[in-house]
């Protein structure tokens, strides 16, 4: 058995610092695997993840190790292949834990970290009261940004 010094486990609360940023919408989709396009996870009579929902095969990586979903290639002679009929590819399951895929919304919207954080950080940085900012973020009211010829 090996000891927790022998895996490294003993540095894991030696750090200098943290960064925490926001991830430009172009850097979510280079990390994405692919667009989650339907709400459901798993199919209630197969108990198999949904094609093209929160828990796809297709996007964030196969159940069963070394096997796609349909089972037309098993075991690790087949490592890497992607399948031609359930677009699959043959790999570790583990790979689940650390797939991300992304959804695209219809519109834009505002993380509640940045609006409902005291003191509001959209606020601040937009000069503006939490109240005010809050009725333009659940469209109760809006804001001109160029009036244009208007009288």
């Amino acid at each position: 058995m090996t000891g927790t010094s022998e895996v490294g486990y003993d540095r894991i609360n030696d750090y200098g610092s943290v960064r925490i940023s926001l991830a430009s919408p172009h850097d979510i989709r280079s990390w994405s695997f692919g667009e989650v396009k339907k709400p459901e996870t798993i199919n209630y009579r197969t108990y198999r993840p949904e094609r093209d929902g929160l828990f796809c095969e297709k996007i964030f990586g196969p159940e069963k190790d070394w096997e796609c979903s349909c089972g037309k290639y098993r075991g690790m002679k087949y490592k890497g292949m992607i399948c031609d009929r359930c677009g699959v590819k043959v790999t570790h399951s583990r790979v689940r834990r650390k797939r991300m895929g992304h959804i695209e919304l219809a519109a834009p919207v505002v993380h509640i970290w940045f609006f409902k954080a005291m003191p509001s950080r959209l606020g601040t940085l937009l000069d503006m009261k939490t109240n005010s900012l809050e009725k333009i973020i659940y469209f109760q009211d809006y804001v001109v940004i160029d009036p244009g010829d208007t009288p």
